[in-house]
């Protein structure tokens, strides 16, 4: 009678929770901010969408300036070009902790000077980052704004017409002048060049957790540093990162490419991206001869 009567009491209470519990889970199934081109996308994203939304393979994983430097159809032995914007090891990490991605067969990380920055911001969207227990749209609540403001626009002039998100990554063509460049490293020396190692220790600790893992799965785990340009000097704390992570892989019996100081200028777009018509094909052709190496007895 107790439990009756707290329910008659209730009742609304108890209908409006069902009624936001039943909608935020048709939302979750539907899951727009993957599925409708409405809605903005990120680049994890933006990967599956152009390999038809398959959730395993072998994998080059990295940030943009893997995205720039790596073109998968012209690789002898393509992996999924997992290049995400300010993506880092802690989201490889979150990736592979949360299952949204089988990575098989092998698993390429590209390192750049930024890829261990534990206060670098990312794109917030990523799934990995959203909690179980948030709400769907309340995690996604400027997105359905955007959107929702747009649908309401068209719909004022008579159309119920969108235009699409933008689902390609970023490529880099040509070349930025010196002055840029100049500036950009300035920029770089101002937000991160007084780092030091700790600055990057949730990145080293996730790097240590993907090498467990990939003993613990039998993953081959290969480890590349990207390229920098080389009219510019090396970030302040290149050397001590470089050695501290070097440290763990070769613990962990990882093999290593390094590439950050084995490309002319002409191959690159900027600082950290090769340009896609020479140096994209160039590291393309050495990332594949390497692995091929690697595959010899």
């Amino acid at each position: 009678m107790k439990l009756f009567s707290f329910l008659k009491a209730n009742s609304f209470v108890l209908l409006f929770l069902a009624v936001l519990l039943l909608s935020n889970a048709l939302i979750s199934f539907w899951n727009p901010m993957e599925s409708s081109r409405r809605f903005y996308k990120n680049d994890f994203t933006k990967t599956l969408f152009h390999h038809s939304w398959s959730r395993s393979g072998p994998v080059f994983f990295g940030n943009s300036s893997v995205t720039g430097a790596y073109i998968e159809e012209k690789s002898a032995s393509p992996l999924v070009e997992m290049g995400l914007s300010y993506g880092k090891l802690t989201d490889l990490q979150g990736i592979l902790q949360k299952d949204l991605y089988q990575i098989k067969d092998q698993l390429v990380i590209g390192i750049d000077v930024h890829t261990m920055i534990d206060s670098l911001e990312t794109d917030a969207t990523y799934q990995w980052f959203k909690p179980w227990y948030q709400p769907y749209v309340y995690t996604y609540r400027d997105y359905f704004r955007k959107t929702g403001e747009d649908f309401v626009k068209n719909l004022s002039n008579g159309s119920l017409a969108y235009t699409p998100s933008w689902i390609d990554k970023m490529l880099y063509f040509g070349q930025q002048d010196q002055a840029w460049m100049k500036d950009k490293w300035n920029d770089y020396d101002q937000r991160f060049g007084w780092m030091r190692l700790k600055d990057f220790q949730k990145n080293l600790d996730a790097l240590d957790w993907v090498i467990a893992y990939a003993a613990d799965h039998k993953l081959p785990l290969r480890v590349i540093w990207m390229p920098w340009h080389p009219d510019y000097k090396h970030p302040p704390y290149v050397a001590e990162l470089k050695q501290a992570v070097n440290s763990s892989l070769e613990a962990g019996s990882v093999p290593i490419l390094d590439l950050m100081d084995t490309f002319d200028a002409k191959y690159f777009h900027d600082l950290v991206h090769l340009n896609r018509a020479d140096g994209a094909p160039q590291f393309t052709k050495e990332v594949d001869a390497w692995l091929e190496s690697l595959r010899k007895p």
